[in-house]
């Protein structure tokens, strides 16, 4: 019998599945605070429920577990990147940041990334599947744990494009924010996408109260595409509707990512067509050098991220440059798993 992804569900779902145990639902709750708040993985371990109904539960459930394959803390900024190990095997990234207001944290959605997005090392190890909400919850109580802190933010903005996973992503946001769990306001979480139209439709009728973060990255169709080959299916034109869409749906402000390549997109003209596209929307723009990827020859100068930023300002476009964060520990999205499949396939010991 294939057992039941337990933390994946929700009370309600919890609730049911005690039901068909025979047990009273009010164990639901019990066994989810376990899970959720004192964040006890081991049935054997719920003292305040009966042996026979643990026996149950390890018959009937499973917690599927992250491991740490890989640990490394920025000497610069004190960011942590972790390279999680799934239990089937497969790595997933994530990365704590720290805030003056306190820590943040960049979960992975996916297993690899089927957007290929030129200037991102997600996509280069390949796609194999989406997360389950426990393995993207996980990564918050497992981080939380090692680094014995509690963290404030979380964004969906590591490996993967959530909206790919959209399913089982709003699960997770539905778990991360129940009052009787973890309880984190969603009002501290922003979810990222390179643009799947449909979905930010679905999201803005949801009106989680989240911010909606969208990779732009060029205000040019032809360019967009070069870089992004998801605007081949949904172009600006529809994108910038969507987005007004969730804008006035949600009240929500949308945040648009540019990262500024050096001789593709970081042009005056590119900021001036920028400008006039998002003018008179309720949004803010955040300007991100390029991570430097072996395998991509794309680069960003930092004098001309701040001088295309003050192009904007100057028509009227609220944009920040946005801080670079684990610089040294190659903190950008991809590489250390990219690193680990390589290695895997190749037989090599733990790196």
């Amino acid at each position: 019998m294939e057992k039941t992804d337990i933390l994946s569900l929700s009370l309600d779902e919890l609730g049911q599945k005690m039901t068909e145990l025979g047990e009273k639902r009010f164990r639901a709750k019990q066994i989810f605070q376990w899970l959720h708040v004192r964040r006890v993985f081991d049935f054997d371990k719920m003292t305040d429920i009966s042996v026979q109904l643990r026996e149950r539960l390890k018959e009937n459930f499973c917690i599927n577990g992250l491991f740490v394959r890989k640990r490394l803390e920025s000497a610069i900024d004190n960011t942590v990147k972790y390279l999680y190990r799934l239990s089937d095997g497969n790595f997933v990234e994530t990365v704590l940041m720290e805030y003056s207001y306190g820590h943040s944290i960049c979960v992975s959605t996916q297993v690899g990334c089927k957007m290929g997005c030129r200037f991102c090392a997600s996509a280069i190890a390949g796609y194999v599947r989406s997360l389950a909400p426990s393995e993207i919850l996980m990564q918050i109580y497992e981080t939380e744990k090692d680094a014995g802190v509690r963290v404030s933010g979380v964004v969906l903005m590591g490996i993967g494009e959530p909206l790919d996973n959209y399913d089982n992503v709003v699960k997770f946001l539905r778990l991360v924010s129940d009052k009787d769990g973890n309880n984190l306001s969603l009002r501290h979480v922003t979810l990222s996408t390179c643009g799947i139209v449909p979905r930010i439709y679905d999201l803005a009728e949801l009106k989680l109260g989240l911010t909606l973060s969208v990779s732009l990255h060029c205000p040019d169709n032809d360019k967009r595409s070069e870089i992004m080959p998801v605007n081949k299916k949904y172009d600006i034109a529809q994108l910038i509707e969507a987005c007004k869409h969730y804008i006035a749906v949600t009240g929500r402000r949308v945040t648009f990512e540019y990262a500024v390549i050096d001789d593709v997109n970081s042009s005056d003209r590119d900021a001036d067509e920028l400008a006039a596209l998002l003018r008179g929307m309720n949004c803010h723009v955040n300007l991100i050098p390029v991570n430097k990827v072996k395998e991509r020859s794309y680069h960003t100068a930092r004098a001309g991220v701040a001088e295309f930023a003050k192009r904007l300002g100057r028509r009227g476009i609220n944009a920040t440059v946005r801080r670079t964060l684990g610089s040294d520990i190659e903190a950008a999205c991809g590489q250390l798993r990219r690193d680990a499949a390589q290695h895997e396939t190749e037989g090599g010991a733990d790196i």
